[in-house]
Protein backbone atom coordinates (compact mmCIF):
# COMPACT_ATOMS: atom_id res chain seq x y z
CA UNK A 1 0.00 0.00 0.00
CA UNK A 2 1.63 3.18 -1.22
CA UNK A 3 1.12 6.32 0.78
CA UNK A 4 1.46 9.73 -0.85
CA UNK A 5 1.52 13.03 0.98
CA UNK A 6 1.85 16.49 -0.45
CA UNK A 7 2.63 19.95 0.81
CA UNK A 8 2.40 23.21 -1.08
CA UNK A 9 4.08 26.54 -0.57
CA UNK A 10 2.60 29.25 -2.75
CA UNK A 11 3.75 32.70 -3.82
CA UNK A 12 7.35 32.28 -2.75
CA UNK A 13 9.38 35.36 -3.68
CA UNK A 14 12.12 33.36 -5.40
CA UNK A 15 12.36 32.93 -9.18
CA UNK A 16 11.42 29.42 -10.35
CA UNK A 17 14.80 28.86 -11.99
CA UNK A 18 16.63 29.41 -8.70
CA UNK A 19 14.20 27.19 -6.80
CA UNK A 20 14.59 24.37 -9.36
CA UNK A 21 18.36 24.37 -8.88
CA UNK A 22 17.89 23.42 -5.24
CA UNK A 23 14.92 21.12 -5.87
CA UNK A 24 16.95 18.99 -8.29
CA UNK A 25 19.47 18.29 -5.52
CA UNK A 26 17.03 16.26 -3.42
CA UNK A 27 14.61 14.60 -5.88
CA UNK A 28 14.31 10.87 -5.28
CA UNK A 29 16.19 10.85 -1.97
CA UNK A 30 15.09 9.57 1.42
CA UNK A 31 13.68 12.39 3.51
CA UNK A 32 16.44 12.35 6.16
CA UNK A 33 19.20 12.59 3.57
CA UNK A 34 17.32 15.33 1.70
CA UNK A 35 16.94 17.42 4.86
CA UNK A 36 20.64 16.99 5.67
CA UNK A 37 21.59 18.24 2.22
CA UNK A 38 19.18 21.18 2.43
CA UNK A 39 20.47 22.21 5.86
CA UNK A 40 23.96 22.67 4.41
CA UNK A 41 22.96 24.28 1.12
CA UNK A 42 23.78 28.01 1.28
CA UNK A 43 20.76 29.28 -0.67
CA UNK A 44 17.54 30.85 0.58
CA UNK A 45 15.53 28.45 -1.59
CA UNK A 46 16.90 25.55 0.50
CA UNK A 47 15.25 27.00 3.61
CA UNK A 48 11.83 27.21 1.94
CA UNK A 49 12.20 23.72 0.46
CA UNK A 50 13.20 22.22 3.83
CA UNK A 51 10.16 23.78 5.50
CA UNK A 52 7.86 22.37 2.83
CA UNK A 53 9.54 18.95 3.04
CA UNK A 54 9.01 18.83 6.82
CA UNK A 55 5.39 19.84 6.33
CA UNK A 56 4.82 17.05 3.79
CA UNK A 57 6.37 14.52 6.20
CA UNK A 58 4.09 15.75 8.99
CA UNK A 59 1.10 15.44 6.61
CA UNK A 60 2.05 11.85 5.79
CA UNK A 61 2.41 10.94 9.45
CA UNK A 62 -0.90 12.57 10.40
CA UNK A 63 -2.70 10.81 7.55
CA UNK A 64 -1.38 7.34 8.27
CA UNK A 65 -0.35 7.49 11.90
CA UNK A 66 2.97 6.67 13.51
CA UNK A 67 2.02 3.04 14.15
CA UNK A 68 2.07 2.16 10.46
CA UNK A 69 4.53 4.68 9.06
CA UNK A 70 7.96 5.89 10.07
CA UNK A 71 9.61 9.06 8.77
CA UNK A 72 12.65 6.99 7.70
CA UNK A 73 10.45 5.12 5.20
CA UNK A 74 9.48 8.26 3.28
CA UNK A 75 11.29 9.52 0.21
CA UNK A 76 10.87 12.51 -2.09
CA UNK A 77 8.93 11.27 -5.09
CA UNK A 78 8.66 14.57 -6.90
CA UNK A 79 9.17 18.29 -6.42
CA UNK A 80 7.31 20.62 -8.75
CA UNK A 81 8.26 24.26 -9.08
CA UNK A 82 5.73 26.28 -11.07
CA UNK A 83 5.81 29.95 -11.87
CA UNK A 84 3.41 32.22 -10.04
CA UNK A 85 2.17 35.65 -11.10
CA UNK A 86 5.00 38.07 -11.76
CA UNK A 87 4.98 41.47 -10.05
CA UNK A 88 5.96 44.37 -12.29
CA UNK A 89 7.99 47.04 -10.58
CA UNK A 90 9.62 50.25 -11.78
CA UNK A 91 12.98 51.80 -11.08
CA UNK A 92 13.51 55.48 -11.66
CA UNK A 93 16.48 56.40 -13.78
CA UNK A 94 18.18 59.60 -14.77
CA UNK A 95 16.63 62.22 -17.05
CA UNK A 96 13.07 61.23 -16.14
CA UNK A 97 13.23 57.69 -17.45
CA UNK A 98 11.65 54.65 -15.83
CA UNK A 99 12.93 51.10 -16.19
CA UNK A 100 10.62 48.18 -15.54
CA UNK A 101 11.76 45.00 -13.88
CA UNK A 102 9.90 41.86 -12.97
CA UNK A 103 9.84 40.23 -9.54
CA UNK A 104 9.22 36.56 -10.23
CA UNK A 105 7.41 34.30 -7.80
CA UNK A 106 6.92 30.54 -7.72
CA UNK A 107 4.68 27.83 -6.31
CA UNK A 108 6.39 24.84 -4.68
CA UNK A 109 4.77 21.39 -4.43
CA UNK A 110 6.48 18.48 -2.67
CA UNK A 111 5.19 14.92 -3.06
CA UNK A 112 6.43 12.26 -0.64
CA UNK A 113 5.88 8.54 -0.96
CA UNK A 114 6.48 5.57 1.28
CA UNK A 115 9.26 3.30 0.10
CA UNK A 116 8.08 -0.10 -1.08
CA UNK A 117 10.46 -1.82 1.31
CA UNK A 118 10.81 -0.95 4.94
CA UNK A 119 14.14 -0.40 6.58
CA UNK A 120 14.17 -3.86 8.13
CA UNK A 121 13.47 -5.51 4.78
CA UNK A 122 16.29 -3.55 3.15
CA UNK A 123 18.72 -4.51 5.93
CA UNK A 124 17.75 -8.18 5.61
CA UNK A 125 18.23 -8.03 1.84
CA UNK A 126 21.67 -6.47 2.24
CA UNK A 127 22.65 -9.14 4.77
CA UNK A 128 21.49 -11.90 2.43
CA UNK A 129 23.44 -10.36 -0.43
CA UNK A 130 26.58 -10.18 1.72
CA UNK A 131 26.11 -13.80 2.80
CA UNK A 132 25.66 -14.87 -0.82
CA UNK A 133 28.84 -13.06 -1.85
CA UNK A 134 30.72 -14.68 1.05
CA UNK A 135 29.47 -18.12 -0.01
CA UNK A 136 30.58 -17.58 -3.59
CA UNK A 137 33.92 -16.27 -2.37
CA UNK A 138 34.39 -19.36 -0.18
CA UNK A 139 33.52 -21.61 -3.13
CA UNK A 140 36.03 -19.81 -5.32
CA UNK A 141 38.72 -20.16 -2.66
CA UNK A 142 38.04 -23.88 -2.34
CA UNK A 143 38.25 -24.33 -6.10
CA UNK A 144 41.52 -22.41 -6.21
CA UNK A 145 42.97 -24.52 -3.37
CA UNK A 146 41.87 -27.75 -5.07
CA UNK A 147 43.46 -26.61 -8.32
CA UNK A 148 46.66 -25.72 -6.51
CA UNK A 149 46.75 -29.14 -4.82
CA UNK A 150 46.21 -30.91 -8.16
CA UNK A 151 49.02 -28.97 -9.81
CA UNK A 152 51.30 -29.70 -6.84
CA UNK A 153 50.46 -33.41 -7.04
CA UNK A 154 51.17 -33.43 -10.76
CA UNK A 155 54.45 -31.64 -10.19
CA UNK A 156 55.36 -34.02 -7.37
CA UNK A 157 54.52 -37.07 -9.46
CA UNK A 158 56.63 -35.74 -12.31
CA UNK A 159 59.52 -35.10 -9.90
CA UNK A 160 59.03 -38.52 -8.34
CA UNK A 161 59.07 -40.29 -11.68
CA UNK A 162 62.03 -38.20 -12.76
CA UNK A 163 63.74 -39.03 -9.48
CA UNK A 164 63.16 -42.78 -10.02
CA UNK A 165 64.67 -42.70 -13.44
CA UNK A 166 67.60 -40.76 -12.05
CA UNK A 167 68.22 -43.41 -9.37
CA UNK A 168 68.03 -46.17 -12.00
CA UNK A 169 70.51 -44.33 -14.15
CA UNK A 170 72.84 -43.89 -11.16
CA UNK A 171 72.66 -47.61 -10.34
CA UNK A 172 73.42 -48.47 -13.93
CA UNK A 173 76.33 -46.05 -13.93
CA UNK A 174 77.71 -47.50 -10.70
CA UNK A 175 77.45 -51.04 -12.16
CA UNK A 176 79.38 -49.97 -15.22
CA UNK A 177 82.06 -48.40 -13.05
CA UNK A 178 82.34 -51.62 -11.03
CA UNK A 179 82.72 -53.65 -14.17
CA UNK A 180 85.46 -51.48 -15.52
Amino acid sequence: MSIQATAKLRYVSIPPRKMRLVADLVKGMPIEKALNILNFTPRIAAHHLAKTLKSAAANALSLEGTDQLRPEDLFVKNIMVDSAPTAKRIRFQSMGRIYRYRKRFCHLTVILEEQAKTYKERVLEEAKAKAATKKTAVKKLKKAKDKKKKTEKKAASKKGSAGKTDTKAKKAATKKQKVI
